[in-house]
């Protein structure tokens, strides 16, 4: 199902005893979380009824007992469990195959994997069946377009007809920047007024005219002079530290699907350069990549106290390897 389905689903009161939230899209990973979360304690506190599970440092027995554990505050628990693939061994998979299986509307807990990469032919996954989430980021510039209206509704912004469109277009598939530009935009029109194409003009970086492709294949490609330089161009031209970071996760993202067997849509010569790149790094020098941006997200939000220049400096020579 899709992340609409999904709210469909729990604005009818409808929840199912587990789901399979699955792709490669953060932002959509969250958000369905936490849509699940509301129908699941219904404001109840998470201190009494909300277990996560890193399945790295998971046995089946941790899973057992949080999905048999009686709630406390809410009318059902709520499991979550991320990144089931990475568990040792098959143990902990199976046991979730086996406790999604025997779930139904009458459980007490409701299980939710969350999987950036999740193999639609194990077993585990197959468990779910029409109870998985598709959270890979739109691929079609109509799927952008529905995002960004679905987004307005949701931040409370009216917009005249054109201004997701061009949203949309100036930002491409990058959910997160599409968010805070959205944000932005809403803020320049003013309280109460539509947000019309003229505020998206004026407000949004337009990341197309901007070189972020030109960092990023800097980066993939092992230049570590020309990357920094490319960086200095982008801070230099007003580029928002925050959009140069999610450009770096979503580039790395798609290496990381490519290094580990999956496939991209577009142009068969960009295929071709990501794969090249993707080749230069390992998937676990690539988890790493993605750690160390996650660290720099919460250096740019104020820990260590770093300039934000130097911060992305260090982050991209990292990157370079």
């Amino acid at each position: 199902m899709t992340f609409e389905d999904l709210a469909r689903e729990l604005a009818a009161g409808r929840l199912r005893p587990a789901y399979l939230l699955a792709g490669a899209e953060p932002l959509l990973r969250d958000d369905a979380l936490d849509a699940i979360r509301r129908a699941a304690l219904d404001g109840g506190p998470e201190e009494f009824d909300l277990d996560r599970l890193d399945a790295a440092g998971s046995d089946p027995a941790a899973l057992r007992d949080a999905v048999q554990t009686l709630p406390v505050m809410a009318s059902r628990r709520l499991v979550v469990l991320r990144e089931p693939e990475a568990s040792r061994g098959a143990g902990l998979t199976d046991a979730l195959a086996e406790l999604v299986a025997q779930s139904d509307d009458s459980a007490s807990s409701v299980i939710v994997a969350v999987s950036a990469r999740a193999d639609a032919r194990t077993r585990w996954v197959r468990a779910f069946g029409e109870a998985r989430v598709d959270c890979d980021p739109p691929r079609r510039s109509s799927e952008l377009v529905a995002f960004v209206r679905r987004e307005a509704q949701r931040q409370g912004l009216k917009l005249e007809r054109g201004a997701a469109e061009l949203l949309a277009e100036r930002i491409g598939p990058q959910l997160l920047l599409l968010r805070q530009e959205l944000s932005k935009a809403g803020l320049l029109a003013g309280v109460g007024a539509p947000v019309k194409r003229a505020h998206v003009a004026a407000g949004t970086l337009d990341v197309a005219e901007q070189p972020i492709w030109q960092l990023t294949d800097a980066i993939g490609e092992g230049r570590a002079g020309d990357a920094l330089a490319v960086l200095d161009k982008l801070l230099s031209g007003g580029a928002v530290p925050p959009i140069v970071l999610a450009a770096l996760a979503n580039h790395f993202r798609r290496l990381l699907r490519l290094r580990g067997g999956g496939a991209l849509a577009g142009p068969p010569f960009l295929r071709r350069k990501l794969e090249s790149q993707a080749g230069r790094y390992s998937e676990r020098r690539l988890v790493a990549c993605l750690r160390a941006i996650q660290r720099t997200d919460l250096a740019l939000k104020g820990e260590g106290g770093l300039p934000e220049r130097l911060v992305l400096e260090r982050l991209v020579i990292g990157l370079v390897g």
